[in-house]
């Protein structure tokens, strides 16, 4: 099965909602994680309630910082356009770079623009993916 990992800088928004997207949609065919180089204690409570308005919830969820253990095991890394890509080398690994706003902060509508590009982009992904296997 292919592993996907997302990975943005507090492991908080927009790599939690690209995580939580992808193993519901692959359905067991392919399995996503999220870490962040610099993890913050909580994922942002905007992304809680816009993911919950998609029946989502990810409020059980807790930030996980990137280390060498968890990306060994990792077919596929997507960053999520926030400069972890010269922090975090990866590349021995396949990796792709999603140009995305940050969520935190940012009014309700804006988030679920962030979220709904997301999955966008995550559907897409799997389609690659579940199309290789």
């Amino acid at each position: 099965m292919k592993t996907v990992l997302f990975v943005c800088v507090h492991n908080a928004g927009r790599s939690q909602i690209a995580e939580a997207f992808f193993n519901q949609l692959a359905k067991g065919k392919a399995k996503a994680l999220s870490a962040g180089i610099s993890p913050t204690d909580v994922i942002d409570s905007v992304v809680i309630e816009v993911m919950r308005e998609v029946g989502i919830d990810t409020s059980a969820n807790k930030p996980k910082a990137l280390i060498f253990e968890l990306v060994k095991s990792i077919d596929k890394v997507v960053t999520m356009g926030c400069g972890v890509e010269e922090i975090c080398s990866t590349a021995f690994i396949e990796t792709e770079n999603w140009e995305l706003e940050v969520p935190r902060g940012k009014p309700l509508e804006r988030a679920r623009e962030i979220r709904d590009k997301i999955k966008t982009k995550v559907i897409k992904i799997l389609e690659e993916i579940t199309r290789e296997t």
